[in-house]
Order: structure tokens, then C-alpha cells, then sequence
């Protein structure tokens, strides 16, 4: 089954349906170690920060910490958990802030702000208990979206 503008994209929101301004539900992740570890290591990131709490402290932060790959990821499955299966992710595009630390959780907010030609943008957010870890924009596109429908 393929998504069309007008059926849902495989458990997810129509193209037709998402309206600029439309605010995300909010994402909770919760920051475990095995998270952070096991993340950095799948991509390939053996940046000692990432795994070893004892080189972390000596090189000035409070434990082991989220990369930057994995951030990109969790912004990307924000908007596609909200979107649907059926959507591609053409862009990524954050910039990031405070650090992701283990028994912390990051909270994913987000916002519509923009639709046309079957591409979706949304401001996100990824904010932790230190501030913001993440923010800037997710760009998801739809296949076979109503040409010429945008508003």
C-alpha cells in the first residue's frame, strides 16, 4: 500500500491534513547510558566522551554524552513517529546545545512551519533538564501529495 494525499501515510498524518502552525505531540526520551553508549557506537563514533565515563571527567564534562549522530537521528524519528512510515527525510538541519546525559530525559517538541509540493518542515526542539539540547528544523517529504493544493 502506498500513501496518497489523501490517506493516511501507513499509521501516520495525510499530506492534506497537516496545516502550517500544527503543533507536535511531545516525545519523551528518556537518557540512559545504554542509549548513549550503544548509539554512538552504532555510528560508528568511538569518540572516548561517548563510552568512557572516566575519560569523559577527565576531559571536563560530568559523565559520557549524547553524539551528534544519534541527536540527528531522535530529531528525524520525532517527525517521522508523527508523520508515518511513509514519508522520506530529505533534511536535517540542528544545531545543538546543552549535553544529553545519562538519567536525564530529552523532551521533543515541535511545529508545522511549512508545507508545499508534498514537502513537510517542522521546527523542533529537543530540551533536557539543563536547557536546550537540540534545535532547528526536520524536512519530511510525502509521496503522490496533491500538487497545487497547498495553502
Amino acid at each position: 500500500m502506498t500513501a496518497t494525499a489523501t490517506t493516511p501515510a501507513l499509521n501516520g498524518r495525510s499530506y492534506d491534513d497537516i496545516t502550517v502552525g500544527e503543533v507536535l505531540p511531545e516525545l519523551e526520551i528518556p537518557l540512559t547510558r545504554t542509549l548513549i553508549v550503544a548509539t554512538a557506537l552504532a555510528t560508528r563514533d568511538f569518540q572516548d566522551v561517548h563510552h568512557d565515563p572516566d575519560l569523559a571527567r577527565e576531559r571536563g564534562s560530568k559523565d559520557v554524552f549524547m553524539n551528534i549522530l544519534t541527536s540527528n537521528g531522535l530529531a528525524g524519528r520525532f517527525v517521522t513517529d508523527w508523520a508515518g512510515s511513509a514519508v522520506s527525510v530529505r533534511r536535517v538541519k540542528i544545531r545543538l546545545g546543552a549535553p544529553n546525559y545519562p538519567g536525564d530525559t530529552m523532551t521533543m517538541t515541535g511545529e508545522v512551519v511549512s508545507r508545499e509540493n508534498g514537502l513537510v518542515e517542522v521546527k523542533v526542539q529537543g530540551a533536557n533538564s539543563l536547557g536546550s539540547h537540540l534545535a532547528g528544523t526536520v524536512t519530511v517529504a510525502y509521496p503522490a501529495a496533491s500538487e497545487g493544493k497547498d495553502a
